[in-house]
């Protein structure tokens, strides 16, 4: 496809409530992209229940390679009907996007998911067929850059619904909100974020159903090239910095020797910015061509505290280097490590070893956290 699959979620819980009854499940594998939405009937513990076994069934299928219309027909056929109430104990919406640009939307009873380009709403064909006595909603399109597609439960449409005031969304009014705020500077967690806290307000901070929003954007890939330390062999000071100079995408050098090093080969200044310093975080750096230049070790361990608390975009702000760092690493979609195993020559002799098994094990963190991420993690040493 060329293009990166932007997946961000996010949910309301009913007031009253501990428990989301919503389920939302994102399958990432070789072949697609894959999200399932689920509406457990009423709330609560028993709705997430109903809606956590449809979502991994699906889920689960679709992960070991089973065909997509086998999911629907699993789950069409093994979903109960409440007798009382006539519905359906969980609704699904699952959405499949496959590296040729091609993507499959199917519901069952979640409200019709929105597509759209830009800042313009899309119509599509669906289609009904029946499948184990129920209803489905199915449709093919073909997505390109800046395409996204929003799925919602019913509480986000019912936000306000029987309230006094006329704030109330339906799914006109949302549709218009949607797009007239799709932004490709946004990630796909913002606008979810932001979708679900506007439906917090519209229900006057007190949610009278479960709410789940799933955002996917359709956008070129972010790349990073991190270079950290310098190569044990001098000689190898030109080749990795070329490397550095010519990767695509945004380039970040950690640790000072690095920088100096850079600087040097590019015939460029390296200037510390001296306002960037917060509290133990040491100041950043700036050379011409490089988009950030941080200190080494601590830089980049309170960059990892930043991503493993799950700090958001919003709130990397900051101008000290690892709130930078993070941030970088936090919208990126693939990352590639240039890792120097040269030792520090401004520390004591006695100090090296410990110094660099520290520096590795740092590393070795931070890859797997971006891993888990879903990130895309590249690694080589020099």
């Amino acid at each position: 496809m060329g293009f990166c699959v932007d997946i961000g979620t996010a949910q309301l819980v009913k007031n009253g409530e501990e428990i989301c009854g919503d389920t939302i499940e994102v399958v990432r594998t070789a072949g697609s992209h894959i999200v399932v939405v689920a509406d457990g009937l009423g709330s609560g513990i028993k709705a997430k229940i109903l809606s956590g076994l449809t979502a991994k069934t699906a889920g689960t299928m679709l992960k070991m390679g089973g065909r997509i219309v086998d999911v629907i027909e699993t789950l069409a056929l093994t979903l109960p009907i409440c007798k009382v109430r006539n519905l359906a104990y969980s609704t699904f919406t699952i959405i499949q996007f496959t590296p040729d640009g091609q993507g499959y939307l199917v519901e069952y009873e979640n409200p019709p998911s929105y597509i759209g380009m830009n800042n313009t709403l899309c119509s599509v064909d669906r289609k009904e067929r029946v499948i184990g006595n129920k209803l489905i909603r199915e449709c093919y399109f073909t997505v390109a850059e800046n395409s996204w597609l929003v799925i919602v439960t019913d509480g986000v449409i019912h936000a306000g619904a029987g309230r006094t005031l006329s704030m109330t969304w339906d799914q006109h009014r949302l549709g218009v909100y949607l797009a007239a705020t799709y932004s490709p500077a946004r990630s796909a967690t913002e606008w979810a974020q932001e979708i679900v806290q506007l439906c917090y307000r519209i229900y006057g901070e007190k949610p009278a159903d479960d709410a789940s929003v799933a955002v996917i954007n359709i956008r070129k890939p972010r790349h990073v090239t991190v270079l950290i330390g310098p190569p044990r062999n001098v000689h190898d000071d030109v080749e990795v910095v070329d490397k550095l100079i010519r990767s695509n995408g945004m380039k970040v050098v950690c640790g000072g020797t690095t920088g100096n090093i850079v600087a040097r080969i590019l015939g460029r200044e390296l200037k510390i910015d001296y306002s960037s310093g917060n509290g133990g975080v040491p100041p950043a750096g700036t050379i011409g061509g490089i988009d950030l230049v941080t200190e080494g070790a601590v830089t980049l361990v309170n960059a990892m505290e930043h991503l493993r608390k799950k700090t958001s975009l919003k709130e990397l702000r900051g101008r000290d280097g690892a709130s930078r760092l993070a941030s970088i690493l936090l919208a990126a979609d693939s990352v590639h490590f240039i890792v120097g195993t040269a030792a520090n020559p401004v520390l004591p002799e006695t100090e090296i070893p410990a110094i660099f098994v520290y520096k590795q094990y740092i590393i070795r963190d931070l890859i797997r956290i971006l891993q888990e991420m879903g990130k895309n993690v590249t690694v080589e040493f020099y």
